[in-house]
Order: C-alpha cells, then structure tokens, then sequence
C-alpha cells in the first residue's frame, strides 16, 4: 500500500514516539526526510539519526532528545502543508511559531531550510511543518 503523505507519517511516528518517552524511532528513508531531520538536529530538537539497512530497503534511526527528568524537548509537531491543499508564503510573511520559540521549516528554491534561514536570504516557499 502506497503512502500518500510521507512527511507526516515521520512526525507522526516522532510524535508517538516522543509520548511514549522511547529513546529510538525509525522510519523510512528520503532525502526530505534526512533535510528535515538535519534541520531539527542544528536547531536542538534531536540529539541525531542515522541510516541503516536492516532489510531490503534504507531506514532512518532518529534519536529522541530529552531533558533531565524525562522530559521531550519537543513539545509539538505539526503538518502545515499536506498533498491536497498547499500552504505557500511570500518572503514577508514567513510565519512565527508560539512567538518565535518554535520554527517552521520550509521548502524554498534554494533548498530545505528553517524559517530563520529563510527569513535572512529574503526568500518564501512552501511551509512543510511547525517544530515547538
């Protein structure tokens, strides 16, 4: 069974997983997938992730972070653009996630990035997701 949207199953499965306090998700592999994990790694929301191939196909291990007792360091995750209905922004109204203390991540022409980045280079794109 073919999977209509890819992006947020991982969230999902991050999300589950985060609730769950589990130390390891795994999901599959793609290169939007690893941008975005990237992403989340610089700006401290997972410690990291690696590929792996445990099967025929190419896995992704991402690797929680938490805070001393337990607590996830990701409040909430949440999937702005979805494949029926597309959320794009102009480089002025790049949107502000809880005030500035969570991030969106973009997909622009330039490449994945996060909204601060985007923000700096003057450019919009479509809004992937909302990190918090």
């Amino acid at each position: 069974m073919s999977m209509t949207d890819p992006i947020a199953d991982m969230l999902t499965r991050i999300r589950n997983a985060n609730q769950a306090k589990l130390d390891k998700v795994v999901c599959p592999k793609s290169k939007l997938k690893i941008r975005i994990l990237e992403i989340m790694r610089e700006e401290g929301y997972i410690k990291g992730f690696k590929v792996t191939t445990e099967g025929k196909f190419e896995e992704l291990v991402i690797q929680l972070r938490y805070l001393e007792d337990k607590k996830p360091v990701i409040l909430g995750l949440q999937r702005v653009s979805c494949p029926g209905l597309r959320q794009y922004v102009k480089h002025n109204a790049v949107p502000r996630t809880r005030g500035g203390m969570g991030m969106c991540i973009l997909s622009t022409s330039q490449g994945v990035m996060s909204d601060r980045e985007a923000k700096q280079k003057g450019i919009g794109g479509e809004v992937l997701c909302s990190v918090w």
